[in-house]
Formats: structure tokens, sequence, C-alpha cells
């Protein structure tokens, strides 16, 4: 399905800033330039991993919350508040128990101010496009979880938006409710049984993305930046197993789990942006090292090492296997390239480690690369106590990153400094404390 044309522009961003200023006065920066057009007759995938702005992106869009600094068009007009051609289907289905099928339906018709015959008409025809006869007046709690989602599409499309805005849709759902869901919304976009004009969908699933989209946008992350945009040319209904298919999951994994690369060389496939962003702090994945363990130990011996493909075996979307990559990778456990993933001498000495040898060689790599704790092992060698307390480590970190993030970034450096033995942790004093029985010798800060 394609109908736009060069210069029709559905939604256009321009150098969009998105930032919240903490109490102590700092910017966090959420989203950073972000320049972009949504066209008629796309399907647009908003993909990139957590904290990398996307759901914000989208309420930007819908004109939910306002840019700090840039300006959002919609058709070539700034955009005033509430996007009047938007309409939003979220994760957790939003629909009120209390209200049946038809009666949920209505309520965006409802809100616009449609005559009550016009709004029951509209609904009762989207309930019927989007497979819902005979529910009419059952109330959510008689549904399953795909026929609420599908209460919320109905609900989404009968106000019949320009573009429909989904937010991680079938997050929520089983693999196979989600399947089916998947499908038949591609098959109503495809039979133009549908009003919208285009589809935005935020999505941690690259699957997902390469199965719907005609045009695939990837955020980077701290601050959210686009890395690239690839416009993708498989026809409708794509093979998971065409090599093309695999090949475009490849690169998207490519970009996602290498966020140091330099995407700045436009090819034959990928249209990218060309600012490449200022140094930032250091982010730690909120993963246990148990885990870590576990992917090092899965990759012992292993001759497919296509981390596409390694997840499709453990069954893990990129939001759950990419944290636990990016902690292996920051301890120069694992190295990656051109989507691969292979041990390092380092992750293979740590498979071969006895449990104190492990700890060991965790305690050198964290030392050695891992600069908040680092930071928080110079702290506590300065103090004649050798006690800190958390809150002079939140405060640094607040400087980088919003106070829920902060503690998200101080627990980790705990459960990791605990494990190695560097330091341990008082709970009910909220003190950070030098193991006294750890031998741990000085390393260079980088």
């Amino acid at each position: 399905m394609t109908v736009k044309t060069v210069t029709e522009h559905l939604i256009t961003l321009k150098g969009v800033n998105k930032s919240y200023q903490q109490p102590n006065g700092q910017q966090i920066v959420i989203l950073d330039n972000i320049n972009l057009e949504l066209h008629p007759g796309e399907i647009i995938a908003l993909l990139g991993p957590s904290g990398s702005g996307k759901s914000t992106l989208m309420r930007m869009i819908a004109g939910l919350i306002p840019p700090t600094k840039g300006e959002v068009l919609y058709h070539n007009r700034p955009l005033v508040g509430l996007n009047p051609g938007v309409a939003i289907v979220f994760q957790s289905f939003a629909l009120y128990p209390w209200l049946t099928v038809l009666e949920n339906v209505e309520l965006g018709l409802k809100a616009k101010g449609e005559a009550p015959d016009s709004r029951r008409q509209k609904a009762l025809r989207m309930i019927d496009v989007i497979g819902l006869d005979g529910f009419e007046n059952a109330y959510p709690k008689e549904l399953s979880g795909g026929m609420r989602q599908r209460v919320g599409f109905a609900r989404a499309l009968a106000v019949e938006p320009e573009l429909l805005c989904m937010d991680e849709p079938f997050s929520a759902l089983d693999v196979l409710t989600a399947e089916n869901l998947r499908f038949e919304l591609l098959d109503l976009w495809m039979d133009r049984r549908i009003p919208t004009k285009a589809i935005l969908i935020v999505t941690h699933g690259i699957e997902e993305a390469v199965i719907l989209a005609d045009r695939i946008i990837v955020l980077g992350r701290n601050p959210g930046r686009i890395r690239a945009d690839l416009p993708v040319t498989l026809p409708h209904y794509r093979d998971r197993k065409h090599p093309s298919f695999q090949a475009l999951v490849d690169q998207v994994y490519k970009i996602i789990t290498n966020p140091e690369l330099d995407t700045t060389e436009p090819t034959e496939t990928v249209s990218l942006q060309t600012s490449k962003p200022e140094p930032k702090h250091q982010s730690l994945p909120a993963v246990r090292i148990g885990s870590i363990a576990g992917l090092l130990e899965l990759l012992e011996d292993r001759q497919e090492k296509d981390l596409y493909r390694l997840a499709q075996e453990l069954q893990l979307e990129v939001d759950e296997i990419l944290p636990i990559v990016d902690a292996a990778n920051l301890m120069n456990f694992v190295e990656l390239s051109e989507g691969d993933i292979n041990l390092t001498s380092v992750g293979q000495e740590f498979i071969n480690g006895s449990i104190d040898e492990r700890k060991q060689i965790v305690r050198s790599q964290l030392l050695t690369h891992i600069r908040l704790v680092q930071q928080i092992f110079r702290l506590l060698e300065a103090k004649r106590n050798q006690r800190i307390p958390e809150e002079l480590v939140l405060d640094i970190l607040e400087n980088h990153f919003s106070p829920e993030e902060a503690q998200r970034q101080l627990n980790t450096a705990i459960e990791w400094g605990r494990y190695a033995e560097i330091y341990g942790y008082d709970e009910p004093s909220g003190q950070i404390f030098l193991e006294q029985t750890a031998s741990v010798e000085p390393v260079a800060v980088s």
C-alpha cells in the first residue's frame, strides 16, 4: 500500500528536543534533535532500547506532551495541544470496566461531540470491522486479552484518525494471540477497511517491526536520537525465513547492539542521521551478574554466533536480551561485530573459573571498565571509616540521570560491587562500605 507523494507530509518534526528539569536545576534530555517526517500510506515502526524515548516521541506526535525545543507540524501547521488527527492504542487495553464494549468504543466519539445516533452507528461499524460482533453488550471482564485489545483498536479507529499510534499494542498478549491480531490488523490495512492514512507503532520487537513496517526508525538513547531511518521494501506478507527478511533483521540488530557504530555513511538501504552524539555518562544496564554468566555459558562452544538467532532460540525480545549483552560487553566478556556475538579471552576465563575465580575476574573488570564502581571505590578509600551514604552517589548520578534512573544505576552498581566483594551495602542505614576482607588492587580510573 503506497499512496504517499514526495511533498505530502502528515506529521513533521523539526529539531525536536524533550527535556525535564531536576530539582537541582539539572536538565535531563530525553530526546535530542529529532527530525522526522511521517507520510500517508506508511506503517512506521519506532524501535530502540529501553530509555530511548520511543513512547515520549509518540506522545509528542499525538500532542499529549509539548516539545521543549523545536516544533511538531500537522499538515505543515504548528501543532498546538492535542493532535486532532491522531488516536492511540495503548499496551494496557485502558478500558473502563463498568462500560460495555459498545460504550467503550463510543468514548472517543463522545469526547469529539458526535451525536448519539452517529457515534453508535460508527462504533457498531468498527466493532464489526474489528471482529467483535456479538460482544457489543459484554463487559471487559468477560473478554480475553486479545478481545480487550480489539476493543482498544475499535475505539481508536472509530474516530477515523489520520494517524493511528500504537504503543507496544501486542506486548501484553500471549505469543499466538499477538501474532493473530498483528496479521488481522495488517489485513485490514492492506484491504483499506480502516480509515487511517498512516500507522505509527512503538515496539521493542525487531521482528515485529520488519513484519509490519514500511519504515523502521531506530532510536539511540541517553539521550534519544534517530540513529537510522530504514525503508523496508519487502512485499507483504513477509516470510521470516526469507534471506532478505533475515538480512534486514540482522542489520537492525547490528545498529542497536553497536551504539558507538558510525552510522553516518548512507547505504542503499539505510538513510542515517549525520549528527554525532556528545560524550555521555556511562549507563549501566539493570541486570544481575547471574544473567551475564548465563549468557556467557550459552555462548561457550556455540557454532552459531548471530545475536538475532540466539534471541530467537531463547524467545527473547531485544529489550530483554540487549541489556544482558550490553553488560557483558561493558565488562569485556564479549565482543560484537556485524550482528555476531563472540566470547573474549576474559569471557572464556570466566566460564572456566571456579566461583571464587569468577568473583576475582568480575572484580578486576569492574574496577577497570565500570566508571561508577570506580568512583564508589575511590570515595570509600578516601573516607577514614571507609563508609559513605548512598545519597552522596545519588547526588552525583542525578547530574546525569533522572532520579528514578539514578536510583536504578546505583542499585546496579551496588549489586555488581557486592558480587565482586569490592564493597558492601547496609540497607537500614543506606551506607556503602568497603569489604575489609577484600584485597582489591588499585587501578587507574579511566
